[in-house]
C-alpha cells in the first residue's frame, strides 16, 4: 500500500461554524491536480454511466446541455486544508443520469479524462447530492477546474469531485481510487477529518 505523509499544513479552524475541523477559509480557489491538466474539447467530450452488468448510457456534449439543470449554491472543502463558502455552480444531478437503470450497485468508481479515479457509495450521488458540473461562477468550468465537466460531490472532501469527468461505472464491491489506493481515506467527510486511512 502507498503512503502518504500528512505534510499538509493549514490555519487552526476560526470561529466560522461552517468551516470543518482543520480547514481554513480561502478567498481564492486553489487549482491542485495530480498530473497534467486534460484539454477535452465539447466536440469529442462524452459523458457514461455504465451498470455492473455493462449496461451503458451515454450523453453528448449537447445532449448534456439539453437536460435540465440545476444551480447550486455549496461550500467545498479540500483535503488540503482550504475551504471556500458560497460558491455557485450550474450543472446535472446525478439521480438524473442514473435515472431507472436497474442496478444492485452500492458503489460507484468515477473515471476521468486524463486517467484520474475515486471511488464513492452510490448512495452519496443520489437524492439531490452531486452533480455533473459544467459551470463555476455563471461562467463555463475552466479546464484547471475540471471543465468542461466534473463530479460535483460538496460534503465529501473535494478530491471525490472528480475533475474532468467521463464515466460513473457503479459496482458491487468497493475499490480504491486514485488518492485511496495512495493512503488517503475511503470516503473523506471533511466534518470527520477523514483525510487518510486509519483517520
Amino acid at each position: 500500500m502507498g503512503v502518504v505523509t500528512p505534510g499538509f499544513t493549514g490555519r487552526a479552524r476560526g470561529a466560522n461554524p461552517r468551516l470543518p475541523p482543520g480547514q481554513y477559509l480561502a478567498e481564492d480557489f486553489p487549482v491542485l491536480s495530480a498530473g497534467p491538466t486534460p484539454r477535452v474539447s465539447a466536440e469529442r467530450w462524452e459523458f457514461a454511466v455504465v451498470t455492473e452488468r455493462g449496461e451503458r448510457r451515454s450523453w453528448s456534449w449537447p445532449e448534456l446541455m439539453a437536460l435540465p439543470s440545476e444551480k447550486i449554491t455549496v461550500d467545498i472543502h479540500c483535503v488540503t486544508q482550504w475551504s471556500k463558502l458560497d460558491t455557485h455552480w450550474r450543472g446535472v444531478p446525478v439521480d438524473a443520469l442514473v435515472g431507472d437503470l436497474e442496478t444492485a450497485a452500492d458503489y460507484v468508481m468515477a473515471h476521468s479524462y486524463g486517467g484520474y479515479t475515486t471511488n464513492l457509495p452510490l448512495a452519496d450521488l443520489l437524492n439531490g447530492k452531486a452533480w455533473i458540473a459544467y459551470e463555476y461562477g455563471g461562467k463555463p468550468l475552466t479546464p484547471e477546474h475540471g471543465g468542461p465537466a466534473r463530479l460535483l460531490v460538496p460534503h465529501l472532501y473535494l478530491w471525490k469531485s472528480a475533475k474532468w469527468v467521463r464515466e460513473l461505472r457503479l459496482a458491487t464491491k468497493d475499490d480504491p481510487g486514485f488518492w485511496e489506493a495512495a493512503g488517503y481515506h475511503d470516503y473523506g467527510d471533511p466534518w470527520r477529518e477523514q483525510r487518510y486511512q486509519g483517520d
